[in-house]
């Protein structure tokens, strides 16, 4: 075991994580025949948010066919939204048949990333010891650090208290009076898996979500045969999957497009709850899409089980074992578990990466973070982001961007050989016009003028987290690497002014 502070050599590129992003960066260079890489994972196994994620009825809001490698797909999916479990071993699978497992290097977290333009190179120190590398590639990805709230008198709550990322499967459950914070994404899954087992479940609500039906189904025993030997067929049905969703985005582009997709979600929620009390607790006060669409069939009836309590205003302040909800009202609980998201448009990793003139990107993006493509920081030479600023999605597959910047990335790598540039660093002028086109795209859409409050704005209300666009756009965008976007960091063309300042001043004018 090496220790903190000990030369690790260097690499061609470095690469931090190996969730989705990271192991597919790591199989794209190795299938390209660059193996002069490595991955730094701060867990002990490949998977990310899919390794991380354990809670009860964790599993995927995307279709399986489309979610997974375009070069790696996967006949033996089990249903047509995959459990966690199978995801994560689909992931294991990948590094194994693609032979980068030995470039994997778990538990070594980086500490800190510094560009040193004396040497043009990136000095990566990580909790095992201080590597060296070209190249540095994110892909830690926007879900990857659990939120928790401020609570007054949190740290008084005397008994477990964890996130659902976090999941504690050691706290038992069964009998216990559970508190469970937030309604989003994680919640609706994991609250109807502990309702049975729980004695009482109180479902503290801020914001009521939308949730339309999920159309799940297994997938048989002959269907998976077929896939296993004619591959054609599962790369139709995939190419069918991403078409129909491509089309969902219609619907997020303007708010009056959104009627159809609300309509639908008001008859799931009327044809599940009866009565209009609790029906008009769980009607949402927003146009559809502003926040995630959350997709479920058994939410609606496990709240209206007989010991589940839904409680609206959040939570706004413990007092030992006393919770008090924001209309006022107090309840005795025995474990809190907190499914309320993640640090997306302040990632901490940000604090970390140190660019040419000693900036942290955490400091560069104080005002707002921006990316060119998502991918490329002006001022961070050499260094590329996967599902870096404005690559989220509403409609599709996150893993369609992802294989998107890879492609992109390589290319650039190419760039770099073919014009013995060594170094480079996308042009200030280059990402200033970019995101100022983004944001004035952004402003007609769901995200931005559908009247609510969500993790895609920043604090200062600005969208930095959405594609405003068709998926096949931004494969087109990143189809082949824009040298001309880019310049050596010292280059005398290229502006001084700080991106986020100037796009932010636009839009805030």
């Amino acid at each position: 075991m090496t220790e903190a502070g000990e030369d690790l050599g260097s690499t061609d590129v470095a690469i931090v994580g190996s969730g989705f992003s990271g192991l597919g960066m790591a199989i794209r260079l190795e299938r390209a025949g660059r193996g002069d890489f490595v991955v730094l994972e701060k867990g002990r196994d490949v998977g990310g948010t899919w390794r991380d994620n354990t809670y009860p009825g964790a599993s995927c809001d995307v279709p399986s066919h489309l979610y997974s490698f375009s070069f790696a797909l996967n006949p033996d999916w089990t249903h047509s939204f995959s459990p966690q479990d199978e995801i994560w071993s689909y992931l294991r699978g990948c590094a194994e048949s693609a032979g980068v497992t030995d470039r994997l290097r778990f538990e070594h977290e980086v500490v800190a990333a510094r560009f040193e333009p004396g040497v043009r190179r990136w000095r990566i120190e990580t909790t095992r010891g201080v590597l060296c590398a070209r190249v540095l590639v994110s892909g830690t990805g926007p879900l990857s650090e659990p939120k928790i709230p401020e609570v007054p008198g949190l740290e008084s709550f005397p008994g477990p208290v964890f996130h659902s990322a976090r999941w504690d499967h050691g706290v038992e459950l069964t009998g216990k009076r559970v508190a469970a914070i937030g309604t989003g994404a994680s919640s609706i899954q994991f609250v109807p898996e502990i309702r049975p087992r729980a004695g009482k479940v109180l479902v503290f609500q801020r914001t009521a979500p939308w949730v339309v039906p999920r159309r799940d189904r297994s997938i048989s025993p002959a269907e998976r045969a077929v896939y296993r030997r004619i591959p054609a067929t599962q790369m139709l049905a995939r190419a069918a999957i991403y078409w129909f969703r491509e089309l969902y985005l219609l619907g997020f582009l303007h708010p009056e497009r959104a009627k159809a997709a609300a309509r639908l979600a008001l008859r799931h929620l009327h044809k599940q709850v009866a009565n209009p009390e609790m029906r008009e607790k769980l009607t949402p006060d927003y146009t559809i899409g502003c926040k995630r669409i959350l997709i479920s069939n058994d939410w609606y009836p496990a709240l209206q089980e007989p010991n589940v309590e839904l409680l609206t205003g959040g939570l706004r302040e413990v007092r030992g074992s006393t919770l008090v909800s924001g209309d006022g009202q107090e309840r005795e609980a025995d474990v809190i578990i907190f499914g309320t998201g993640f640090h997306v448009t302040d990632m901490p990793f940000a604090e970390r990466v140190f660019g040419a003139d000693g900036r942290s990107l955490a400091d560069v993006w104080a005002l707002g973070s921006e990316a060119y493509l998502g991918t490329s920081v002006a001022g961070f030479p050499n260094f590329f982001m996967l599902i870096g600023p404005n690559t989220g999605l509403g409609h599709n597959s996150m893993v369609f961007m992802i294989e998107s910047q890879l492609s992109y990335i390589l290319d650039a790598l190419r760039a770099m050989d073919s014009t013995g540039e060594d170094v480079l660093s996308v042009r200030r002028s280059v990402q200033s016009s970019y995101n100022l086109e983004l944001q004035e795209r952004l402003q007609p859409t769901v995200w931005n003028a559908g009247g609510c409050r969500s993790w895609y704005l920043d604090p200062r209300g600005r969208n930095t987290t959405v594609w405003p666009g068709f998926t096949w756009e931004f494969r087109s965008r990143t189809r082949k690497f824009d040298l001309a976007s880019y310049a050596p960091p010292e280059s005398p063309t290229d502006p001084t002014t700080s991106p986020a300042r100037t796009s932010s001043g636009a839009e805030h004018s």
